[in-house]
């Protein structure tokens, strides 16, 4: 049985996945969250993964790439990627985003998330 767990975000230590993004989590059983902050002009590379993801900007703008089209997502927005639709991001200014991830990402977990980390 999970337990209750209250948390401040701004209280967890952040995560430095590279120069320009960091990053705080919490999970549980089915459900992951993470608060991520980015400087402009950086980049995630296209990925995919098995987990839905819902992505809310809080501040700033991204572009998505997806197969079939790009979309601009700004502060106040929420996105819904399907589990294996391939997507990637630019962060076109600062941003502060939560993604939300079911299940929650075992590679963000065990710090394999190699392909952030460059």
């Amino acid at each position: 049985m999970s337990q209750i767990r209250h948390w401040k975000m701004e209280g967890a230590p952040p995560e430095v996945i590279n120069p320009k993004m960091t990053r705080r989590m919490l999970w549980g059983e089915r459900l992951m969250a993470a608060w991520i902050e980015f400087k402009a002009g950086a980049v995630v590379p296209t990925h995919q993964h098995e987990n839905e993801q819902l992505t809310y900007c809080i501040s700033g703008t991204m572009r998505f790439t997806f197969p079939d089209r790009e979309l601009i997502l700004r502060g106040g927005e929420v996105l819904l990627i399907p589990g294996n639709v391939p997507h990637g991001a630019e962060m076109l200014e600062e941003v502060v985003e939560m993604d939300f991830f079911s299940p929650p990402r075992q590679d963000w977990i065990s710090g394999t998330d190699s392909y952030l980390r460059k």
